[in-house]
């Protein structure tokens, strides 16, 4: 039986009260969107990988989200590079942007199109904002037992209704990945060899796996829609739990701690620019 991915490694992440952890992926969240600079950005993502390798997020993890996105994260830069041009003059208050190559005119549709180097540097920014934000949701929920963290959600006053979506959601992901094992297994021993095919059959292959999974799907989430009525659940979050959650004196300290770093970052960003586009590159 599969189960929600957690880490098996205990370290400060896992003692934090799941509170804790959501101030922290907002407060990340938030500076990495304000930034502008690849510069921070770069910095903020290292700390935010080197966090969920200490944290004991697996590796294997990691290198999956970045062989998904780094195909996105190449368009994003060549894009940055040649249509992002208004908004980084004005960014740098400037109206001259450094050409690295142009694009023949007779080429179709792309013709005198022109890669500049402030726009790359502006898409190095996107990617790195992105995969800040990307690593910081596993930093968060793969260090929480997830019974400890529908009850930390309660306890933050989100509404529990909307907890128990989130909570049904993250228990309902590894039945579907049990479902598409054991649909490939059984297609497996019919002769099936997944691992000869090339990559349009593969696809032919998983789109007839969608109509069974999605079939399954429908009839687990009919029988929890039956459960939850002979129940008469309600969505009242004044219920016992068999879990508590109680915040330390850790979790104290880290949460005036992300409060700061907060409040810090937003005064050197308004008030010396750090973080803005054209710190420590353009300044």
């Amino acid at each position: 039986m599969m189960k929600f991915e957690t880490v098996d490694k205990q370290s400060i992440f896992t003692r934090l009260d799941f509170r804790t952890k959501l101030l922290m992926m907002v407060v990340i969240t938030l500076i990495a969107f304000v930034w502008e600079s690849p510069v921070t950005g770069g910095i903020l993502t290292l700390i935010v990988g080197t966090a969920c390798i200490f944290a004991g997020v697996k590796l294997e993890y990691l290198s999956t989200v970045l062989k998904v996105m780094i195909p996105f994260y190449i368009l994003i830069v060549i894009v940055m590079g040649f249509f992002n041009i208004d908004q980084v003059k004005i960014l740098l208050n400037t109206e001259t942007l450094t050409p690295i190559f142009s694009v023949p005119k007779e080429w179709f549709w792309i013709g005198g199109l022109t890669m500049n180097q402030e726009g790359i540097i502006y898409g190095l920014n996107i990617v790195f904002k992105t995969l800040t934000m990307v690593l910081i949701i596993p930093l968060g929920i793969f260090t929480t037992d997830i019974n400890d963290m529908v009850v930390g959600m309660v306890k933050a006053n989100i509404p529990y209704k909307i907890v128990f979506i989130f909570s049904s959601t993250l228990r309902f992901f590894p039945l579907l990945l049990e479902e598409i094992q054991g649909i490939l297994e059984a297609q497996r021993l019919r002769g099936l060899a997944l691992e000869k095919m090339g990559i349009i059959k593969k696809i032919t292959v998983y789109a007839t796996i969608a109509v069974p999974l999605i079939l399954n799907a429908m009839a687990k989430s009919q029988k929890l829609e039956v459960v939850l009525q002979s129940k008469a659940f309600s969505g009242s979050s004044k219920r016992t739990y068999l879990h508590e959650s109680l915040l330390t004196q850790t979790d104290y300290i880290c949460m005036i701690g992300f409060v700061i770093l907060l409040i810090v970052t937003t005064i050197l960003y308004f008030n010396w620019g750090v973080g803005k586009f054209p710190w420590l590159l353009y300044s």
